[in-house]
């Protein structure tokens, strides 16, 4: 990468990323406690409570996802439990539409490569809008490879631009996720690909 993003820069866009991320579920809540406030019979006010439980368990699952793939997560040089990330993964990918399938060993790898592999993922997830499934595979050494199978799958942009390193400028708050994915990608020393291959998109880092 011949330009980086200031660190104040980057900060200020990662934090509204997660920002965003939490947006929906926490505005749920207050709307299901306005529902519950104003409720008046039972089915409306069993109802308010199921949104607020729900959009809260989201809201749980959206933060400890964040914590891993955008926080410190432990001091330099830590390692982290894939065990742990595919846990924070599960909830925050897997709903109606979207299941994980994670064959990583239960074992530590570097904080940083945890932390790319969450990020790859979150670009998975927008390979395949209107849902599928998501299949993790390879080592915590060697590297690991994402496949984004679902009807319509595509390479999300401007992920692919970034990832690679063909884009350097322009980080906004679109962008920035993958821009942050490369760098921790560099810092790895792993190269990212995205691929086309047949139905299903394929992201690897090695």
């Amino acid at each position: 990468m011949t330009t980086v993003l200031a660190g104040l820069d980057l900060a200020a866009l990662l934090c509204s990323r997660v920002c965003h991320d939490l947006i929906s579920p926490t505005g749920a809540i207050v709307n299901g406690l306005e529902v519950l406030e104003d409720s008046k019979d039972d089915e409306t006010r069993d109802f308010a409570l199921a949104l607020i439980k729900k959009s809260a368990g989201q809201a749980a699952a959206r933060l400890q996802f964040c914590r891993l793939a955008f926080g410190a997560a432990g001091s330099a040089g830590a390692e982290i439990n894939l065990g742990d990330a595919e846990n924070v993964a599960r909830g925050f990918v897997e709903d109606d539409k979207v299941k994980l399938a994670w064959s990583l060993p239960r074992a530590l790898a570097p904080k940083n490569r945890v932390k790319l592999l969450l990020n790859l993922l979150l670009v998975a997830t927008q390979a395949i809008p209107r849902g599928g499934t998501l299949s993790v595979e390879g080592d915590a050494g060697q590297g690991f490879r994402i496949t984004a199978l679902g009807m319509n799958a595509r390479i999300p942009q401007p992920a692919e631009r970034f990832l690679t390193g063909a884009a350097t400028d322009g980080v906004d708050a679109h962008a920035i996720q993958p821009y942050y994915a490369a760098l921790l990608a560099q810092d790895c020393g792993l190269r990212v690909s995205l691929a086309k291959e047949g139905e299903a998109i394929v992201i690897a880092a090695q």
